[in-house]
């Protein structure tokens, strides 16, 4: 998708307006090159109103040589011909007035077209990372997790990041965020063969600049409607539009819930230090394991991971065959974050917890882990040797 470079809001929204969705905005030209560096199928970059033209110049110039296939629209309130003379020698794909949104549209869109010419259609496809996280058990956190690690994997708004709140009958990602949504994966149901862009678009309600989410349905009797297909799509949709879509799964094995699981690119498997859940998860391990759905990209968060309840960390890889990725400890704050509609990662992002959630998100990023602090900490020995695993998978 486009990516705007503009400080001030009021210009980026009305580019936007010309704009396909799901497009993308950074304040300056100094935090372009980092953006692009993670965003590297990115077709244009669309240069507005209020950058300096001598900082447009040298990003048309450095863009010419570092990204050929990745074109650049400069956006002007006015232009004479000797700006536009300077700005096409430096590598502007076009120039454009700021009050012709027809032209700016059709800059973009051509564009579009000449990377894909550049590069194949195929490259030309944003291919999002789908992230689950599941439990076989209600009750444990699953919601909390979803939301806080949704959160991190924005990375203050430098990626865009989708939540999907796939529990259908008992879904809470919307009422944890304190978000009232209009529409609902509902408001696709008999959409199946034309799940687009601007269907899911539409349905989508904004938390951050950065975190969109999809809300589950309001009334519990909707989930059968909601049909494997459906959901198939919406997924494969959601891919060509963010960067890491976040799921939050039912605690079920239902046909829904299996379609999530298979369209999974990483699970995150939610535990906690109770005998019923552990032997739940066991069983949804070997479930996963026999219809061989997320060999290789399973990991266990455990989460309330209390040293006081006669199980500890190591009898739970123990129990459950598997290496614990991320720990958790009982907190009050994050409960009171959670009532209070304001995540723990926002309200409180020095908090062990917090740091915990970052370091998991960092795990599918392939980005550096924090340092390991008090409880809660994420285990880092473990961490590291997956981080490197998943740089070398990415």
């Amino acid at each position: 998708m486009p990516v705007i470079v503009d400080p001030d809001g009021g210009s980026v929204r009305r580019l936007l307006g010309a704009l396909p969705p799901g497009c993308q905005s950074v304040d300056s030209t100094d935090r372009l090159l980092p953006w692009l560096a993670q965003h590297t199928d990115e077709y244009v970059v669309v240069l507005g109103p209020n950058v300096r033209f001598d900082d447009a110049v040298a990003v048309c110039e450095g863009l010419r040589v570092s990204r050929p296939m990745t074109g650049v629209v400069l956006v002007r309130e006015s232009f004479d011909t000797q700006t536009l003379a300077r700005a096409m020698q430096a590598g502007a794909r076009e120039v454009v007035a700021l009050n012709d949104l027809d032209s700016i549209a059709g800059a973009v869109t051509r564009a579009h077209q000449f990377s894909v010419a550049l590069r194949g259609p195929s490259a030309s496809e944003h291919h999002g990372t789908v992230i689950s996280v599941f439990s076989p058990k209600g009750g444990v956190g699953k919601t909390t997790i979803a939301v806080n690690l949704a959160l991190a994997l924005t990375d203050k708004g430098n990626r865009q990041v989708c939540l999907v709140d796939f529990d259908l009958a008992f879904g809470d990602v919307a009422i944890t965020l304190q978000l009232f949504p209009t529409h609902t994966i509902e408001h696709a149901v008999g959409s199946e063969d034309n799940v687009d862009v601007a269907l899911l678009d539409s349905l989508l309600a904004r938390y951050q600049d950065s975190l969109k989410v999809l809300p589950a349905p309001s009334h519990p009797d909707v989930r059968d409607r909601i049909s494997p297909a459906l959901i198939s799509q919406t997924l494969r949709t959601l891919r060509t539009m963010f960067d890491y879509i976040v799921v939050d799964s039912a605690p079920a094995f239902d046909e829904q819930t299996l379609t999530v699981l298979e369209d999974t690119d990483e699970c995150v498997i939610i535990a906690t230090l109770d005998v019923p859940t552990l032997k739940n998860v066991k069983v949804a391990l070997d479930t996963l394991e026999m219809l061989n759905i997320g060999r290789g990209h399973r990991h266990l968060l455990l989460n309330r991971a209390d040293d006081a309840v006669g199980i500890d960390a190591q009898k739970v890889e123990s129990i459950l065959g598997m290496d614990i990725s991320t720990q958790i400890t009982t907190s009050i704050d994050i409960a009171a974050s959670t009532n209070s509609g304001v995540p723990i990662l926002t309200s409180s992002p020095n908090h062990p917890s917090s740091a915990a959630i970052r370091n998991l998100a960092a795990m599918f990023t392939g980005e550096p882990l924090s340092p390991a602090s008090g409880p809660g900490r994420h285990l880092e020995e473990e961490g590291e040797r997956r981080s490197r695993i998943f740089r070398i998978r990415r």
